[in-house]
């Protein structure tokens, strides 16, 4: 005998025909129904035919849920009288009857949905859920979605279970007896399975950029899409991670799967991976059925912003449908029309936010509607729900690149998000900024291909005192990273370097460093990275002479940095980019008395003629063909 014959003997009143307990169901009763790939789809659809063959059964009852992910006949018109769908998160399925006005949206913190349950300020009649076969003990899991389900069961009236061989048993906080629950229907179904869409050039941009910011040891939170399954791909290369996230996914799966994910340096549930519910593939329901390394927990627990924030090096990703130049983003709607929903991803970016050692990062795809429609626009549109704050992001990441947010002005937010911007729509975000006094009135801006960040030149070196240097081409958004380094120069440095007594760096003298057009010149930063920002300690410029097909090249290293190889390493790529253009040679001037900027030149390889005039060396320096390797990237390209 099975053991589920074995509990229909003991509680055979628990067994019955559907038409039964759907007779339970009375006029202004609420319905809870199992989330996203947990919804029982047959318990669903015997629902409706219920309906059908008994239109008088009851009306006016409302349909709660998180998500729908399959069918939402309850939605439909000719069901009008008998339901009203309401959601704390909009799915594809709901979201035109949403904003048509046939159904409802309730914006709140998912993991406060728990609370308006036990509090009776959201009602729970009957409850229709879906779970595993019950075990030896009488218990029964809810599988794949705990969230805001175990909350609903404790609250409800009438507790329907549809047991499904299918559903696999989780561990955590997952369980429900035999004796909660009122009645049970045995169906045997595939799961919902989730797939977020064929992966893309930009999503694994984005994700190349983002796994740059994850470090072995982090503990991590992804949400769900295209953009973040390519996150996940792109940290395989990672050591140590943990996860405690609202969803478990494919990609977090694979992760775990290849041991790039072992939960070893959580602060706290170490050694599990802690989520509230699962959408993927069958394969992955397959991978957490009775896995004890992972933990499923209701959601007031997952996306608690304390218990987040118990996390040290807590790493919060997730997206948005559109951010502002001043970092305000929105991921619940576009304008006044409802997407989504507010979900989890607030409780997340704030408990990271919160953390030690914590990060929180946006990752957005440039543009939408086939590039017509820019995701960074100047003001976000009217109506539309700040879902984050401008505290709750660090970083925000497109497939141009990253910008960083944390503790800047608006100034210098909007130069890092326009930098990031899809180029077509960058000229009228500039203006944009302009006229709301948000930038320089004066900002210039290189439009097009001329003035793109090229970002295959960025390079990481060593130098021969063993120091790590990122080189990179300075970014339109560079401005107060090299107002500081400037003005960290002594006296002594600022005269070596530009041959004048003149001490001061305004914003017009900077712009000539940071507005360049790459065709024409390059300017080449020595960044050294140091606790979640960069400080330069080195800059390399040349400017192109077309008719000598020559450049002038100049160098500048931070005090505090001289004397560790960096001049030399930023010479030997200047002079690798500028062979690669095919130029002839370099000219400089150095002062005659700058010997160390001397020697840098004397030992660069090149032919040199030297002429001396007031005390400068006028040099020219021809590139040797024997040196035609020289300068070359000594660490793979980024």
């Amino acid at each position: 005998m099975s053991m589920l014959e074995s509990w229909k003997k003991s509680y055979p009143q628990k067994f019955t025909f559907e038409a039964e307990i759907f007779s339970h169901i009375h006029r202004g009763d609420t319905i809870f129904i199992g989330s996203a790939c947990a919804e029982p789809q047959h318990l669903v659809h015997s629902l409706i035919k219920f309906v059908q063959s008994h239109p008088k059964a009851f009306f006016d009852a409302e349909v709660l849920h998180i998500r729908s992910l399959g069918v939402a006949p309850y939605t439909s018109e000719k069901f009008r009288q008998n339901f009203r769908h309401n959601s704390f998160f909009i799915g594809d399925s709901t979201r035109n009857a949403v904003n048509e006005g046939f159904a409802d949206y309730t914006p709140v913190f998912l993991s406060q949905v728990p609370e308006l349950f036990s509090r009776g300020l959201a009602r729970v009649d009957v409850c229709l859920i879906q779970t595993s076969p019950p075990d030896e003990h009488g218990y029964m899991s809810l599988g794949v979605s705990v969230d805001i389900v175990k909350a609903a069961t404790e609250a409800a009236s009438i507790v329907v279970a549809q047991v499904n061989s299918h559903m696999p048993r989780v561990h955590g906080d997952t369980f429900i007896h035999m004796e909660d629950v009122d009645f049970i229907i045995v169906y045997n179904e595939p799961l919902l399975e989730y797939s977020p869409g064929a992966d893309t050039e930009i999503a694994q941009k984005i994700g190349t950029y983002v796994a740059r910011l994850v470090e072995d040891g982090d503990t991590i939170q992804v949400g769900y899409g295209s953009i973040p399954n390519a996150i996940m791909a792109n940290l395989s290369g990672k050591k140590n991670l943990g996860v405690h996230t609202e969803l478990l996914s494919d990609g977090l799966v694979e992760l775990m799967k290849k041991g790039v994910v072992d939960n070893s340096r959580k602060t706290i549930d170490r050694g599990k991976t802690v989520a509230t519910f699962c959408m993927g593939r069958k394969e992955t329901y397959e991978y957490i059925h009775d896995n004890p390394v992972i933990e499923f927990k209701t959601i007031d627990y997952t996306n608690n912003p304390v218990i987040i924030a118990r996390h040290d090096n807590m790493v919060a990703i997730n997206s948005a449908l559109e951010i502002d130049l001043s970092g305000q983003a929105s991921a619940e709607s576009i304008g006044k029309v409802f997407y989504s929903g507010i979900g989890g991803q607030a409780d997340f970016m704030r408990g990271a936010v919160m953390a030690r050692n914590g990060k929180t990062i946006l990752a957005v795809q440039s543009t939408a509607a086939a590039d017509t429609v820019s995701r960074i626009v100047p003001y976000l549109k009217e109506g539309a729900g700040t879902t984050l704050i401008r505290g709750d992001i660090h970083y925000v990441v497109s497939e141009y690149g990253i910008a960083y947010l944390h503790g800047k002005n608006i100034r210098e937010r909007a130069m890092e998000l326009i930098a990031i911007a899809h180029p077509r729509f960058r000229p009228r975000l500039i203006e944009e900024a302009k006229q709301a006094g948000w930038i320089y009135r004066d900002q210039a801006f290189i439009p097009g291909e001329r003035g793109m960040y090229p970002e295959g030149l960025e390079t990481y070196r060593t130098t021969r005192t063993g120091l790590d240097i990122l080189f990179r081409p300075v970014k339109i958004s560079d401005e107060p990273l090299l107002k500081d380094f400037f003005y960290s120069l002594s006296d002594n440095s600022m005269y070596r370097r530009f041959i004048s007594s003149r001490k001061d760096m305004p914003h017009e003298r900077l712009q000539e460093f940071v507005v360049i057009d790459f065709t024409k010149e390059m300017v080449i930063l020595a960044v050294v990275e140091k606790e979640d920002r960069e400080i330069v300690a080195g800059l390399g410029q040349y400017g192109i002479d077309e008719i000598t097909h020559t450049a002038e090249v100049a160098f500048a290293v931070r005090d505090g940095f001289q004397n560790q190889g960096i001049a030399t390493e930023l010479l030997s790529y200047l002079t690798y980019l500028a062979r690669r253009r095919g130029l002839l040679g370099f000219t400089a001037e150095v002062l005659v008395e700058n010997k160390p900027m001397l020697r840098v030149f004397e030992k660069g390889g090149f032919d040199i003629r030297k002429k001396a005039s007031a005390g400068v060396y006028e040099l020219e320096m021809a590139f040797r063909e024997s040196a035609a390797g020289r300068g070359r990237p000594i660490a793979a390209e980024m």
